[in-house]
């Protein structure tokens, strides 16, 4: 799922068939079949705050922002984004709507948890809310994470779970699967011991890796 906020890039993706995301955003890249897209923003009136539209991928390419959208002054000009090459937008009815107000980023999901969803809290599953809680909690204390969905389980056996990179190029691992070479994220622990015991794990590789993530603009 991804974030549209300007009438500009849903017309990219509506008429011209194609959506950018910040590498940084997904350094794994993007494996999906289908991206749905979330309007968020005045300029959408009644559509807004909600998913409303989802289109099938078709392609995918590395390109550096300026070339998507000229703009040499763009701070981000020279960012490397995916250009994601779509087909047809189509409605999604119901609309997914967000009545929780819960942060919107990129997230995977499975096709029959989108199709019968009617709000954004029913794309994750159990395992994927507690990931998703103790990632803004790193976040907040200034770790960007990157996170492993339910969803991707088939290809990456320590999802659902987060992945941090550290200083000296290891990654600390924390997984709700009991994996080796991964900490276990237990639901039935307290958070704050397994924030405790993540930063620990990071500052035995030397700290976490600072990374500035750009937005979606």
């Amino acid at each position: 799922m991804g974030v549209i906020q300007t009438k500009r890039d849903l017309a990219f993706a509506r008429d011209d068939h194609w959506y950018r995301i910040p590498q940084a955003q997904m350094p794994r890249g993007v494996t999906t079949e289908y991206l749905a897209f979330f309007l968020s923003g005045k300029v959408f009136g009644e559509k807004s705050k909600a998913i409303q539209y989802y289109a099938p991928m078709r392609g995918l390419e590395l390109v550096y922002r300026k070339d998507l959208i000229p703009d040499p002054k763009h701070p981000r000009a020279n960012n490397v984004y995916y250009r994601v090459a779509l087909g047809d937008l189509e409605a999604k009815t119901p609309p997914i709507t967000n009545p929780t107000r819960r942060p919107i980023s990129f997230i995977y999901t499975t096709w029959d948890r989108f199709y019968q969803a009617h709000t954004v809290a029913d794309l994750y599953s159990t395992d994927d809310f507690f990931v998703d809680r103790i990632y803004y909690a790193l976040r907040d204390h200034g770790v960007n994470p990157v996170r492993m969905w339910a969803a991707e389980h088939r290809s990456d056996p320590f999802a659902p779970g987060l992945k941090i990179l550290c200083e000296n190029g290891a990654s600390v691992i924390a997984s709700t699967g009991r994996v080796s070479g991964a900490y276990f994220l237990d639901a039935a622990a307290n958070d704050d011991e397994i924030l405790q015991a993540i930063f620990k794990q990071i500052a035995s590789n030397g700290g976490a890796v600072t990374i500035n993530i750009p937005s979606g603009e």
